[in-house]
């Protein structure tokens, strides 16, 4: 059963050598286990989906720049996440009319990782 992904919520990328905190701002005034509820708008890069740590892909256009200067040996830079919305987002909870983020929802950063939710933040709020 899917469960509301909440603030503090941990994140992970294929490409990021750490997990990351998910953040989400209470713009929307909807609480869940005592933390922001999460939309699938929450995917704003450095403001929600703060950095895996390093970027090691090759599709990052300064891992490839640092790489090629190593003389092809694998360089990883600073991640900068560059976000679309999560998908496909909780069919049945709409939170300000926007579809709620659960754990099973994932997001795709442009340089070729898909971030996953590894810890909803939370463990009591199931979404029907």
């Amino acid at each position: 059963m899917p469960i509301q992904v909440v603030n503090g919520a941990s994140l992970m990328c294929p490409f990021g050598v750490a997990p990351s905190t998910l953040v989400v701002t209470p713009e929307n005034r909807v609480l869940s286990g005592s933390q922001p509820a999460a939309t699938i708008m929450d995917c704003v890069p450095m403001k929600n989906i703060l950095p895996f740590g390093m970027c090691t892909t090759p599709s990052n256009p300064q891992v490839a720049a640092a790489t090629s200067a190593a003389m092809g040996v694998l360089t990883p830079q600073p991640c900068i996440p560059v976000t679309t919305p999560w998908k496909p987002g909780a069919a049945t909870v709409l939170i300000g009319g926007i579809p709620a983020l659960d754990n099973t929802c994932t997001c795709q950063c442009t340089w070729g990782g898909v971030i996953t939710v590894v810890n909803p933040g939370q463990m009591t709020e199931m979404i029907p």
